[in-house]
């Protein structure tokens, strides 16, 4: 086994590696560009190096600067985790020659199945059914549309040397090809440093199933089980559970028995991934190969009891497969939600900022959170804005659904936007609860997923301001006590809250130990309210004669208030101050996040319609396309092809025609 490994990649997959090498007694290096000099895993690392700038392309990606820390380090192995080099060959080959154990599968059998149009072509020679598609070497974009349209409509295209949804699109019709694929093309060569492109026929309501695999050098490979992935948004997943809902003895055995095929033909060793699309009626088609860990191997390794990090140092080291295929099993049910800085509600546009609270839920042998930041750390425009993975297991898929929803529930972040109001209402959903499982759930479940955001519940204002008078309840101070004595009278404070176009008012009496609450001026005797903070930062409240437990976070004049399974955020109004909101401009169009423009389709004085494309942005390795709000005329533009724009900059100026 290694004395000491370095971890070539950042956030929660290595903070992860970390976790498993210090239990088996490895030391472990870190390294990090100056945007994560202070980041969790490197304060979790034995030690650490610095690779360069922010821009991946100058710090993550740079196989030299890797190299040269492990060899200034003395580390005698490398784990790449996922993303950046992990699928890099050439970062494989560089490994060997420098006498560094690559942990991961040898670089013939990346080459083999890194293209994804040269593994449909490797598939095809062994037999393995394909969907129809182009996987040729030649791009011309005339050559492709032609190909398209044989195949028929609806398309997908895809990088060929990509993943995680970079690179993708579905075309629907002919007059969209062009615009899809000069877009698919340059966000691939942004995020793999290569153009190619296959065009696949798009399955209807397919799933995404994809089998565990693993190789020794000793002549073995097994596959432990399944993961269904077809819970995406933009080709990116957002839940996975395994096993996958509804498999089969048979189909489950004809699919793992593929797969190792298709590893064992590529000579494959360590970890990786086979993925399949899956018709409903059970038939399935080989996708790609991913030569590397997965970012939802968690839910294999909960029902299987397995480290699979553990097995990739292993198997690294020379040692054999840990268990042989008949030893093998599934225990019990797994789920996992990515929790992301994004914003569902617009797009789900990544979110940028500090993570002033974050708390996730408790965590034992049945929940799980696997993450790479901490309270306090920040979410950069630099890199993938993953938040943390939560994983939940139960005997069956019933048991593991009820601990996601409490364990969404309790899940806590302040400081940027978050998707975890929206997996709370996308595991609740018919179509998720019951199992029927395809790429296209969340867009079918639209109206379910997002609702117009109702008014919030009267429990929630005197939450907010129950939190607000906790700090005096308790204090030993004569003018804190929560009862009526007072130098200049009674002890009574008025809270203004307020939430959208909507202000309230809360008087507030200190009584019996407690305050009663009268909401809006309401006569009457009001509710008797009391609480305190316990030792997680939760309200345990009283609210008459109900008994609640909740949260309520500061954030300068914000209050977000965790309660009935969301987040509501209330703004306290301040009394004294006159001002009102900032003047909204509505013939500019602004940045929705901080980016980098890339292409502009329009020239000032131009004239377009309603929904025309006008620039495009770049920001965490995704483009962003800004659209004409109406009709009108581009009459200012403020940015240009290559310029850094920050979040909320005005990008042109857009008068309106009638």
């Amino acid at each position: 086994m290694f004395t000491k490994i370095l971890v070539a990649n950042r956030g929660e997959i290595a903070c992860r590696v970390m976790r498993t090498a210090r239990r088996l007694g490895i030391a472990t290096v870190a390294v990090y560009s100056d945007a994560d000099a202070g980041a969790r895993h490197v304060r979790m690392a034995d030690e650490a190096v610095r690779i360069g700038p922010a821009p991946a392309r100058e710090s993550y990606l740079v196989a030299q600067g890797i190299l040269e820390a492990a060899r200034r380090s003395g580390a005698e192995a490398i784990h790449p985790g996922y993303g950046f080099l992990s699928e890099n060959e050439d970062f494989a080959e560089a490994c060997e020659r420098a006498g560094i154990v690559f942990i991961g599968p040898p670089a013939s059998a990346i080459r083999a199945m890194g293209s994804k149009s040269a593994a449909k072509a490797l598939m095809e020679r062994a037999g393995v059914p394909l969907t129809p598609g182009y996987h040729g070497e030649d791009q011309d974009p005339g050559l492709l549309a032609r190909e398209a349209a044989r195949i028929g409509y609806p398309v997908l295209i895809k990088a060929s040397a990509g993943g995680g949804g970079k690179g993708m699109r579905r075309v629907d019709d002919p007059a969209e090809f062009a615009a899809a694929l000069q877009s698919c093309k340059r966000e691939a060569l942004g995020a793999f440093g290569d153009e190619r492109v296959l065009v696949e026929k798009y399955v209807l309501r397919p799933r995404h199933i994809e089998i565990q695999v693993f190789g020794d050098t000793h002549g073995q490979c097994v596959y432990l089980f399944e993961r269904d992935c077809s819970v995406q948004r933009r080709h990116q997943k957002v839940l996975e559970e395994a096993p996958a809902p509804g498999m089969t003895a048979e189909r489950r055995e004809a699919m793992g028995r593929a797969a190792v095929e298709a590893a064992r033909a590529v000579g494959y060793v360590g970890a990786g991934t086979v993925e399949f699309i899956a018709h409903q009626d059970g038939s399935f088609y080989f996708m790609e190969m991913n030569t590397r860990l997965q970012v939802e191997h968690p839910v294999t390794e909960m029902i299987t009891g397995l480290d699979l990090v553990e097995w990739q140092l292993r198997v690294a080291a020379g040692e054999p497969l840990p268990l042989r295929q008949e030893q093998l099993a599934i225990h019990g049910h797994a789920i996992e939600a990515r929790v992301y800085a994004e914003d569902p509600q617009r797009g789900f546009l990544p979110s940028t900022g500090r993570l002033l609270h974050l708390r996730p839920p408790e965590q034992d042998g049945d929940v799980r959170v696997d993450t790479g930041v901490e309270q306090g750390d920040e979410i950069t425009p630099h890199y993938d804005p993953m938040i943390a993975k939560l994983i939940v297991r139960g005997a069956d898929r019933a048991q593991a659904l009820g601990r996601m929803r409490r364990a969404l529930a309790e899940y806590r972040v302040v400081g940027v936007s978050n998707n975890v109001d929206f997996l709370a209402r996308l595991v609740a959903t018919p179509s998720f609860a019951g199992a029927e499982l395809d790429t296209g759930l969340i867009e079918r479940e639209q109206a379910l997923l997002f609702p117009d955001e109702p008014a919030p519940a009267d429990q929630v204002w005197l939450l907010a301001a129950l939190a607000e008078l906790a700090g005096t309840v308790g204090s030993d101070a004569p003018w804190a006590a929560p009862d009526a004595w007072r130098l200049n009278g009674l002890g009574a404070r008025r809270l203004r809250l307020r939430h959208g176009e909507q202000t309230r008012e809360i008087l507030a009496e200190a009584c019996e130990g407690a305050w009663r609450l009268r909401l809006d001026g309401h006569e009457g005797p009001g509710v008797l309210a009391g609480g305190k903070v316990d030792a997680r930062g939760e309200l345990r409240a009283r609210l008459g004669d109900r008994h609640v437990r909740a949260a309520v976070v500061a954030a300068a004049e914000r209050r977000h208030v965790f309660f009935g399974g969301r987040c509501t955020v209330l703004s306290l109004v301040d009394a004294l101050h006159a001002g009102g909101d900032a003047h909204h401009q509505e013939h500019s169009l602004r940045a929705p996040m901080p980016g980098k423009v890339i292409a502009v389709s329009v020239r000032v004085g131009e004239e377009v319609d309603k929904g025309a494309p006008l620039l495009v942005l770049e920001a965490m390795k995704m483009e962003h396309t800004i659209s004409a709000p109406r009709k009108g005329v581009v009459s200012v533009l403020h940015y240009g092809v290559g310029d850094q724009v920050p979040d909320g900059a005005e990008l042109l100026e857009f008068e309106e025609l009638e």
